[in-house]
């Protein structure tokens, strides 16, 4: 009996212990709800506060003339506090703050728009992102005029959180080139890459709140720490120039099936880079922007021919060797050591000149030259590369610059059949930037310099840092070499290997360049085509070189590929630089003592000369001429009208200019009464079947 009396007892102090805590939780949770409640919850959301950075407006990228390349343009997501509204506030305009809402992003339903923010109201929440798509800035002007977003972000709790997005205001021109940005505003490639430490500025610091799902909300506190914008970057590069190169580059990429090209137009006395263009195709058949071969790795090629200039600068520095001195090439075989090294001509050019050599591209005609004068030591040949400023990488301002590598006799890979294939571009691999270097050394008379894309940071109309073209070598070779290698290689272009191109208004010179694909230690039949040259030639402005890899139709030749988009880039600089179209000489010389004589037919102005007894003299025939004062008489300057190009025709009688222009089938306007003193489409563009002209008098 005493023991079930015991157990009894044990059960019922249990149960009273149980209903006691049961009480006790009961009594904890309704005072959590109702007494302690704001404490807890306080507590909660300051766990929820964090200081994040608040980036800051990264820098604008400019063109040459500034002109905008890259901005970053302000956008924002737009949510709101919808506890923060008073009653008032909030009942009166709900519903065409929703209607409004639905009517601008058109997604929801003006009730669905009123069902979110009344459901986030009653429910207390502190933050509601009320679209995901971004609004500009014209959009949130217009929405601070809205009901309940008027009373501003104290009173109606409307939130615009700004980010920026960067927009390039010419689309797709030069994008590898200008480059990209990530998430985190910083740049992945080109410019906005290598200049990220200016672009991108110091990012700030704001308190903010997080918020159920996931949302953070600012809380202006007062402990904002602003940011520090970005430095804008003013570039060398020439909108017109740049939309010029890269539209004669995609148009021949699609005619030749090509793998990829590229095209860089340099300035030749500054070094600044005008026009740089990579395209490569991609799956769909389709050229895009996708690496920068002219100045990468992947870019560093064998160049092929283009590299004769320097084998033949390096001859004439070590002997004597003339021009007009000939050298056999046989019947184009011929065998050095185990290789033989074949010309492009079957059967050979048998005995050449030096200049022809250079001229007609002879391989063996180039490594024949250069065995025969650096075969004993072949160091002397790498040590005169090495001293012009081409072993070595340009330092140029983009990162990922690939570095040049040539053959030297130290090498392991070194062997007896090197120096006769160095000599005319393999075994050794150049970027097509490196290559246009050594050629617009030769057009800056011997003055080798780095090349320039930006020339500025700055910030509003502060310049803070200025960048100059670094001379890397005063003078690549004697000015008798200099004059030697440029005769050479205008006669490429008059009657070389790049004769196809040499009917333009204004004179060209250049090197055509052929090289064979290495794949697994054999040549292939895969060619990489180049032209490199400058123009005009008498007076160069600007230096180029094009890159065309793998033509897959009948034409693999750089004469037939790579030449005539460099005439095509070249003829239309040619036609919009106007300091390359001087307006004609006479019209200002002539006032005076002399009438007005300008430019006709010769043999009638030298009629009216004779008549009025001024002496006038010209050298050599020409139908039309240019009159210009040399010592108190006229020296007529011929003009040379070529079928294909529009012909300079200012300071002519309108008769004589309707004869030369219709002859080549040109539709002429003309306005006013006088001699012609401009002209709509500008002397040396090519000539099409549609081209009409007009004509200015006066």
């Amino acid at each position: 009996m005493t023991n079930r009396l015991t157990i009894l007892l044990r059960v019922r102090i249990a149960y009273v212990f149980v209903l006691l805590f049961s009480f006790g939780i009961l009594y904890k949770i309704v005072r959590i709800q109702t007494v302690d409640g704001g404490k807890w919850k306080k507590k909660a959301e300051a766990i929820g506060l964090q200081y994040r950075n608040v980036k800051a407006t990264r820098g604008n990228i400019y063109s040459d003339n500034e002109s905008l390349l890259a901005t970053s343009l302000p956008f924002y997501k737009l949510a709101i506090d919808p506890s923060i509204a008073s009653d008032k506030v909030f009942k009166s305009g709900i519903d065409s703050l929703s209607r409004l809402l639905s009517r601008h992003f058109k997604d929801l339903s003006a009730q669905d728009y009123k069902r979110r923010i009344n459901d986030a109201r009653i429910e207390g929440r502190r933050y509601l992102r009320l679209n995901r798509q971004k609004i500009n800035y014209l959009a949130k002007k217009e929405m601070n005029d809205w009901p309940i977003f008027r009373e501003g972000r104290m009173k109606g709790g409307v939130l615009y959180e700004k980010v920026d997005e960067r927009f390039h205001p010419f689309s797709y021109l030069g994008y590898r080139t200008i480059g990209t940005t990530d998430e985190e505003n910083r740049g992945v490639v080109g410019l906005e890459y290598s200049f990220n430490q200016y672009l991108m500025g110091k990012s700030g610091k704001a308190l903010y709140q997080k918020f159920s799902g996931g949302s953070w909300k600012p809380v202006f506190d007062g402990t904002e720490v602003k940011p520090q914008n970005g430095l804008d970057i003013v570039s060398t590069i020439n909108v017109d120039l740049q939309d010029v190169a890269e539209s004669a580059l995609v148009k021949a990429l699609y005619a030749n099936d090509a793998d990829y090209g590229c095209v860089v137009v340099m300035e030749v006395a500054t070094g600044e880079i005008k026009a740089i263009s990579n395209l490569s195709k991609n799956s769909r058949g389709e050229y895009w922007e996708n690496y920068n071969y002219a100045v990468g790795s992947q870019g560093s090629r064998e160049p092929g021919s283009t590299f004769k200039l320097a084998s033949m600068i390096a001859l004439f520095e070590e002997s004597r060797i003339s021009l007009l001195d000939t050298v056999d090439t046989g019947d184009g075989e011929m065998a050095f050591y185990d290789q033989v090294m074949k010309d492009h001509k079957p059967g050979g050019y048998g005995k050449l000149s030096v200049q022809e050599v250079f001229e007609k591209s002879s391989n063996i005609g180039t490594a024949k030259l250069i065995v025969d004068e650096f075969g004993d030591n072949p160091k002397r040949y790498t040590d005169l590369l090495e001293k012009m400023g081409l072993t070595k990488p340009l330092g140029f301002q983009m990162v990922g610059e690939g570095k040049p590598y040539i053959k030297t006799p130290e090498d392991s890979t070194w062997s007896g059949v090197s120096l006769p294939w160095i000599s005319h571009g393999y075994e050794l691999t150049m970027t097509p930037l490196h290559t246009l270097t050594l050629y617009n050394a030769v057009a800056n008379n011997g003055k080798m310099i780095q090349p320039l894309i930006v020339k500025q940071v700055k910030t509003a109309d502060r310049v803070v840092e200025e960048f100059k073209s670094k001379v890397i070598n005063p003078k690549i070779c004697s000015d008798i070499t200099l004059v030697k290698v440029k005769e050479m290689l205008e006669g490429v272009v008059t009657r070389g290997t790049a004769s196809n191109i040499s009917d333009s208004y204004y004179q060209i010179a250049g090197k055509t360049g052929t090289a064979k694909h290495v794949v697994n230690g054999r040549y292939t039949s895969k060619y990489y085509t180049s032209f490199a040259g400058y123009f005009p030639a008498e007076k160069p402005k600007y230096s180029a070189i094009v890159v065309i890899d793998n033509p897959k139709s009948y034409r693999i030749y750089g004469s037939d590929v790579a030449a005539p988009v460099f005439k095509d880039i070249a003829d239309k600089i040619y036609a919009i630089d106007m300091e390359l179209n001087n307006p004609f000489e006479g019209k200002e010389v002539m006032a005076g003592i002399f009438p007005v004589i300008r430019a006709g037919h010769q043999e009638e102005l030298k009629e009216i000369c004779n008549e009025f007894g001024i002496s006038n003299h010209i050298k050599g025939e020409a139908t039309w001429t240019k009159a210009s004062i040399s010592n108190n008489a006229i020296a007529w300057k011929p003009l040379k009208y070529q079928d294909t190009v529009v012909p300079d025709v200012r300071g002519m009688t309108l008769r004589d200019a309707l004869f030369i222009l219709e002859n080549k089938h040109i539709k002429v306007k003309y306005s006013g009464l006088g001699r012609v003193t401009d002209q709509s489409v500008l002397p040396g563009v090519r000539i099409n079947d549609d081209l009409s002209i007009e004509l200015k008098l006066g």
